[in-house]
């Protein structure tokens, strides 16, 4: 027989092993703490070593307390040194982005239109801000502060787009120009403006999808041509002195002056023979200011009435001789029109003198001669938009020896086709990332055709033997 044995002895035996393995592992925990901090454990080796590998400092007198009335300069107890800032300049003080008091003004009233948010388009940042660092000339700020040309502001110039002729501003301006000439439906593309100061007419312009060439010559205000292309404004150092504008005849829809200097009545009107050369038949003239309203301005100009009073009369003599038609004349603006045709002029009692070249577009460094070049007829006058890749009325007529029609459809094809590949490589040609692009060996200007964009212009360059 068997005997059983008591089921709650084995009961308290499991109940003492497990006391014995809990006390066991405690004081085999306690041991192992006991060495890591006796300072010959690893762990405590490893974190030594950590510490000094990362050139941790460690600090004993740590501060917590403000120095805000620490007059020594640095910290307490660090060495550090604390970089000051200058203060801020007054303008931006309790400034507010996109709400410019000066720029809000520019705005309709309105509907108080004038008080809402107008944040500047990019198109404004490029053409009304230029880096100082990128033409650092300050002497026009001072010396046409009071016609509002340029402005410096921190480390920029800034073109608010006035003048003595722009009172209320570019845009203002050029609405009553365009008032007469057709700028908005693209019947004027090309226009030239010698004296043009910073080019805040050509930068203006922009706005019409018309490109102006701006002229200035290097004198004592010594960066006017470089302000224009900073502002991304096509421009050449050049005057109108004795030699010829480096330019064919009929190159321009519209020639522009607002008092540019130039003595137009001058040497028998030489200068407005010369503009009525790169006129195109039916392109506009431009004069704004003296002599214009002399009767009215005399005395603000502070110029004796009958000097301006003959500069007038040899203007207005000049342009009958040339047949210009006058269109306008407010205030300190005319605008005179040529003919479309020149047997509109045939009737004259008095002719001009016919120049008598053979090749009125062979004018690199030849002297500027008192005689009137022939218009070539262009045709009749379209949007540029429907004549950009048409062919010229002058090669259909054959005034340009050694270009044919076939040649100029053939280098219109070949030029897109590069323009194309172009922009699958460079895909940010066509993004405005590029305002200006110079083509060094321009030919027809197909290049320039393909890019046409209003986010960019090209300077079309052509070698003088081509």
């Amino acid at each position: 027989m068997v005997t059983k044995g008591n089921p709650g002895d084995n009961k308290n035996n499991r109940s003492s092993l497990s006391i014995f393995i809990i006390v066991g592992l405690c004081g085999f925990f306690y041991i192992l703490g006991l060495w890591q901090r006796s300072g010959f454990g690893k762990g405590d080796s490893i974190a030594v070593e950590i510490t000094k590998r990362t050139d941790c400092i460690v600090l004993s007198d740590l501060n917590y307390e403000t120095h805000h009335d620490d007059n020594s300069g640095t910290p307490n107890g660090f060495g550090a040194q604390v970089k000051e800032f200058k203060p801020c300049d007054d303008r931006y003080i309790d400034y507010t982005p996109c709400h410019d008091q000066a720029r809000a003004m520019t705005f309709p009233r309105d509907n108080m239109a004038y008080r809402e948010r107008h944040c500047p388009p990019d198109e404004e940042k490029f053409r009304d801000y230029v880096p100082y660092a990128n033409a650092p000339y300050k002497s026009l700020t001072v010396e046409k502060a009071v016609q509002n040309w340029i402005q410096y502001e921190g480390n920029v110039f800034r073109f608010p787009g006035g003048g003595t002729q722009f009172p209320k501003g570019a845009d203002a301006y050029i609405d009553e120009l365009a008032s007469v000439i057709p700028l908005d439906n693209g019947m004027v593309r090309t226009a030239l403006d010698p004296g043009c100061g910073v080019a805040s007419f050509g930068a203006y312009l922009f706005k019409k999808n018309v490109v102006a060439m701006s002229i200035a010559p290097r004198d004592s205000h010594e960066a006017q041509v470089q302000f224009a292309l900073e502002r991304g404004v096509p421009a050449i150092i050049g005057v109108l002195g004795t030699i010829m504008l480096p330019f064919p005849s009929g190159a321009f829809d519209m020639a522009h002056c607002s008092r540019c200097l130039i003595q137009w009545g001058a040497n028998d009107g030489k200068y407005m023979k010369e503009v009525d050369r790169v006129l195109r038949p039916g392109g506009y003239w431009i004069l704004s200011g003296p002599p214009i309203n002399w009767k009215n301005s005399f005395q603000a100009w502070q110029r004796p009435e009958d000097e301006l009073e003959e500069e007038q009369r040899q203007i207005e003599d000049t342009a009958k001789l040339l047949c210009w038609e006058k269109k306008y004349e407010k205030g300190e603006i005319a605008i005179w029109r040529k003919k479309l045709h020149n047997d509109d002029c045939s009737e004259q009692d008095t002719q001009p003198t016919i120049c008598e070249t053979t090749n009125s577009d062979d004018v690199w460094y030849k002297k500027m001669e008192d005689c009137v070049t022939p218009s070539k007829s262009s045709g009749p006058w379209k949007p540029f938009q429907e004549t950009i890749n048409v062919v010229p009325f002058r090669i259909i007529s054959g005034f340009v020896p050694g270009v044919s029609v076939k040649a100029f459809e053939e280098d219109n094809r070949l030029w897109k086709k590069h323009v194309n590949a172009y922009k699958r490589i460079n895909k940010i040609i066509s993004s405005g990332r590029y305002r200006n692009i110079m083509d060094m060996n321009a030919g027809l200007g197909s290049f320039a055709a393909a890019l046409e964009s209003p986010k960019l212009w090209v300077m079309n360059v052509v070698p003088t033997i081509a």
